[in-house]
């Protein structure tokens, strides 16, 4: 599922895309507020007041610019609006109020809208189309499959679709008429293979394989003759994978590890397959993609837990791109002339607000006001990059947050946040939990154990066929590392995350019962041999890959006994709070029930929140509200004295 391999970028084997959500141990690199001087507390704020922000993304120009579509969640639950680009009135085009809704895109030709919805949180996405007087139309009717937008046809004439409504382990790729809606196949997936590029002429496809979760390969398809070609032959351990083609569709972009550490963007000319390189940089380079009038080429780089977007011309030459203050530029959009640029801003202490830029007259709109006017951004805290040595001398990476107010005389209570994944990564950038946290005493440390993504190739593979043991191994280090800073109290340290997260959070409890006072597990794994036996049919494509880390669950199911917390939650003692959506496809409801039912017989407190309308990840507000105001009353309840 790899569960996830990051929060960044993310694939399909995520089982999980965010939680709601010198001496050995000391500090390779010291975080700057231990030499602070001591800050004032500042004002708490409600959870109700931090979920008041609003949260933004995505990003389509109308066809004369003059309009820009984006999703929020401003209604409670996400739905599609749009406003002008020199700023205004947001206007909602969708209206649900019960199952999250994220746009696609405005058409090409006209100001229809495609949007994408699935049923609370059931991962069954269909794609739906928004005509000019505002009905709804599903295009891929059904109850049993999911569908995927794959992009648009150049001029606008039609637009790809993958579903596997034929079949639930594959996805086949359709094409739709953009006028009347009929669809033909493209390609029909019997290999299993995933679909991650079109050229813009329609005459190739690239494909993803999974060998392994640090393994894998592109293949490329010729739709005229039918031909399969492997084009990323290799010796040992590598990454491959598609980014996207050149808008001639001469060549195909992608993304490598093969002979170093981090990934860098090559190319594969069509012609005479003759390989070559495009760019490079010290961490992972994320993928690429073009600017829908060809004249801009987009990187995206993961340095250190950060995201450093680059943006070149035909020619290679940098494009400036504007410098704001506060955050980071993400998700950058082209309009189809290149005259606007879309782009979000992201910052520890402000969550992501929507920009466009001007190139002509060099003006930057602010669209959005995300973060919710009655809080003080100087009342949140910046985040600081740390790492601190585990206990084989491993250096382990960390995103850390500092409360105001902690000091030697005014110790606070402190989380090891563990992401998903197994391959996940807990980066720079505005979490409302979190900060709804540190805002109430506690200091946070976003652990990136081994086996996350962004630290090179060898860190990556570090979990493999070892979880429960020495990644596990890694959260507890990081306690000590805590404790050493002088102002956390080592007695008041719990542990808490989700998904696999939440798996390590179980372990953690079962397999190193004296370490945390509590553990808060959202949606975690606690039986491997039936989270592996039931992962949905769609990721069927990647389940070699998944067994050859975690383990098969019929030929290693004694080690995976052994590493799931489930069988083992005698040894649990301390209170444990539980969080589960009872739609979730990727760990079912079945996994938070049989490990609270487990815990109870040792008569230990078990807080047990299950809601009915969410999947793997809660996307509406009231329930984020209940699960973090319920996170913070339990923390209290046993870490404040």
């Amino acid at each position: 599922m790899r569960l996830v391999r990051s929060v960044v970028h993310l694939s399909a084997l995520a089982l999980c895309v965010h939680a709601a959500f010198a001496p050995a141990h000391a500090a390779t690199t010291a975080p700057a507020a231990k030499v602070q001087k001591a800050q004032k507390t500042p004002k708490r704020y409600t959870i109700e007041q931090f979920m008041a922000t609003t949260s933004v993304t995505g990003a389509s120009f109308s066809k004369d610019e003059k309009n820009i579509l984006f999703s929020s969640n401003a209604s409670g639950i996400f739905n599609v609006y749009t406003m002008p680009v020199g700023g205004g009135k947001q206007v909602a085009l969708t209206r649900s109020t019960t199952d999250s809704t994220y746009a696609i895109g405005y058409f090409y030709n006209d100001d229809r809208v495609l949007f994408t919805r699935d049923s609370g949180g059931n991962e069954r996405n269909h794609v739906f189309v928004r005509e000019l007087d505002g009905k709804e139309t599903d295009l891929t009717p059904g109850d049993k499959h999911r569908a995927m937008f794959a992009g648009w046809r150049p001029d606008g004439s039609g637009f790809y679709v993958l579903t596997n409504e034929r079949d639930p382990k594959f996805f086949d790729l359709y094409l739709y008429d953009a006028k009347d809606y009929k669809r033909s196949v493209v390609y029909q997936n019997e290999s299993g293979m995933n679909v991650s590029s079109i050229s813009r002429d329609g005459k190739w496809l690239a494909f993803d394989k999974p060998n392994t979760t640090a393994d894998s390969d592109v293949y490329l398809y010729n739709v005229a003759t039918r031909e399969m070609k492997h084009i990323t032959p290799h010796k040992g351990t590598a990454s491959y994978s598609a980014s996207t083609f050149d808008p001639e569709s001469k060549r195909l972009l992608f993304t490598t590890n093969d002979g170093g550490e981090f990934n860098r963007i090559a190319s594969y000319d069509l012609a005479s397959g003759q390989v070559s390189e495009v760019e490079k940089a010290d961490w992972d380079l994320l993928g690429a993609s073009y600017s829908r009038n060809g004249q801009h080429r987009v990187s995206v780089v993961n340095r250190d837990g950060s995201i450093d977007v680059r943006v070149v011309d035909l020619a290679g030459k940098p494009v400036a791109m504007p410098r704001l203050p506060g955050g980071e530029l993400r998700q950058t959009t082209f309009s189809p002339s290149g005259r606007l640029v879309a782009f979000y801003l992201n910052g520890d202490r402000s969550p992501s607000n929507l920009y466009v830029h001007d190139f002509g007259s060099r003006k930057t709109t602010q669209l959005t006001q995300s973060l919710n006017k009655e809080i003080d951004p100087n009342d949140l805290v910046e985040a600081e990059v740390v790492r601190f040595r585990s206990f084989d001398g491993m250096v382990i990476p960390s995103i850390y947050y500092k409360p105001k107010g902690a000091s030697a005389t005014s110790k606070v209570p402190a989380i090891v946040y563990v992401h998903g994944g197994p391959g996940g990564q807990t980066t720079r950038g505005y979490s409302a939990q979190i900060q709804y946290l540190v805002n109430h005493g506690y200091a946070v440390l976003g652990i990136n154990n081994r086996g996350s993504s962004g630290y090179g190739k060898t860190f990556f593979t570090a979990d493999d066929r070892k979880h429960g043991r020495e990644p596990l191994w890694d959260c507890v280090e990081a306690k000590t590392w805590l404790a050493s800073l002088g102002y956390i109290d080592p007695e008041r340290v719990a542990i808490m995350g989700g998904s696999y997260g939440g798996y390590m959070t179980l372990a953690a409890m079962a397999f190193r019962p004296e370490a945390f006072k509590v553990g808060i597990d959202i949606f975690g794994v606690s039986n491997w041999v039936r989270t592996l036996e039931s992962i949905p049919p769609y990721w069927e494509a990647q389940r070699k890959a998944l067994y050859d880390e975690i383990g098969d669950p019929v030929k290693d199911k004694e080690f995976l006994v052994a590493t799931s917390p489930l069988f083992h939650a005698a040894n649990i003692r301390k209170p444990l709070m539980v969080i589960q959506g009872a739609n979730d496809p990727r760990v079912i409801k079945p996994e938070s029930d049989e490990i609270v039912e487990g815990v109870r017989k040792n008569g230990v407190e078990v807080e047990y929140i299950v809601f009915p309308d969410e999947g793997h990840g809660f996307s509406k507000k009231k329930n984020q509200i209940e699960a973090s105001a319920r996170i913070l009353a339990f923390l209290d309840k046993h870490l404040k004295k």
